[in-house]
């Protein structure tokens, strides 16, 4: 049996779709966004480091006499040998952060959705998911992996969320999933109406924070915290990876839930934890966070300016509530040319996004500034985007 040729097949079907992505291989040292692809400077305005904290000077001498002092891995799984002190320390300072009793670390936040939402489908007998319809594919997969019963309600709409939750059983254990930044359209959550709703109908709420984390709230801990709301959802799922520089997820909530996780999800219980010298630094970024908000700041003016520069183009940005700037297309081939016109004739670094990352028909540039990109290159950027749009 020729085995090479079913992976040909499916390899070619996504290439007839336009759909083949090409990853562009970066020498990011510590001049980005400024970078290097090859022997072209590009400067790159894809990618999640929302603060440029993976260049923080201060930030990468600490990581460096934390690996120098406790070495580059923890050397076992949690189970197993790989508890450290600085694990125990990191989920104290992120329970609370999120004014929640405890927390727990994963080594992605991509893991820590899938295995909680899994596991608790496992705890809660007839549960269902009420899941927003833009929810992460880490979302969907923990939710499918649980085996419960999942309800999809359209994005943001209230309405239908309480349709759907008046449709059920009083008793009858419910979920409410939600993002509190979209990491595809940039829309906020209606964080408050939601906990309302949840409140009314006697549901658990569940956000992803991982967009948000950083960006907002004056201690980085992201929208919820911004809204005043900490403690007031269920469960919080965040990264370390995004806008705190790092890697690695986790999530905070009451100390029974934290517990049934630890004891009973396998994508905690059957991994090697996290270095405990990521999880040093993260308690570092924390503490700078609390200090610090020139990061923060400068984000939030850039993005504005961005904003206004963008309308003033004539570009098609789509209603953006956040840092995440999406500029449609809708179509997949013009998605690839127009990236990769910006790439090799302006040097500027935009992946496109296709399907499965969003739907068919819905193809779009995402442009994520963050705080080491300077109002120069936001200058720079619009007029190639109008340039490349215009052809």
């Amino acid at each position: 049996m020729d085995y090479t040729a079913y992976f040909k097949q499916a390899l070619d079907q996504i290439k007839s779709e336009n759909r083949y992505r090409v990853f562009r291989a970066l020498e990011r040292n510590a001049c980005f966004p400024e970078s290097r692809c090859a022997d072209q400077e590009i400067i790159s305005w894809c990618g999640v480091d929302y603060l440029g904290l993976t260049q923080n000077t201060y930030l990468k001498q600490a990581f460096c006499e934390n690996v120098q002092r406790y070495g580059i891995g923890s050397g076992g799984t949690r189970n197993i040998g790989g508890t450290h002190l600085k694990h125990v320390e990191l989920e104290a300072r992120l329970a609370a952060l999120h004014a929640q009793e405890a927390a727990l670390l994963f080594t992605s936040g991509y893991v820590a959705n899938q295995t909680t939402l899994a596991t608790l489908g496992k705890v809660l007998p007839n549960l269902v998911y009420l899941s927003d319809a833009e929810n992460h594919m880490s979302i969907i997969e923990g939710i499918r992996e649980s085996q419960a019963q999942k309800i999809i309600f359209a994005h943001n709409d209230l309405a239908d969320l309480e349709k759907k939750l008046a449709s059920l059983p009083a008793e009858q254990p419910k979920i409410i999933v939600f993002e509190t930044v979209y990491s595809m359209s940039g829309h906020f959550a209606p964080v408050s109406k939601i906990i309302d709703l949840a409140k009314q109908y006697s549901a658990l709420t569940y956000a992803d924070e991982v967009h948000a984390l950083g960006v907002y709230g004056p201690q980085g801990g992201g929208r919820i915290e911004e809204l005043g709301l900490a403690g007031a959802v269920d469960i919080v799922q965040g990264t370390l990876g995004k806008g705190f520089g790092l890697l690695g997820g986790y999530i905070s909530a009451a100390q029974s839930i934290i517990e049934a996780i630890r004891l009973m999800g396998h994508g905690f219980i059957f991994t090697v934890s996290l270095p405990p010298a990521i999880c040093a630094t993260a308690v570092q970024v924390l503490d700078y966070l609390r200090t610090e908000r020139q990061e923060q700041r400068h984000l939030a003016q850039l993005v504005t300016y961005l904003k206004m520069k963008m309308q003033e183009m004539g570009l098609p940005l789509l209603d953006s509530d956040s840092q995440i700037l999406p500029i449609w297309v809708g179509e997949a081939t013009r998605c690839q040319t127009i990236t990769e016109r910006l790439f090799v004739e302006e040097g500027i670094y935009v992946q496109a996004v296709n399907y499965p990352t969003v739907r068919k028909g819905q193809e779009r540039l995402r442009i994520s500034p963050t705080a080491a990109h300077t109002f120069a290159q936001a200058d720079q950027l619009v007029q190639a985007l109008k340039k490349i749009f215009a052809i």
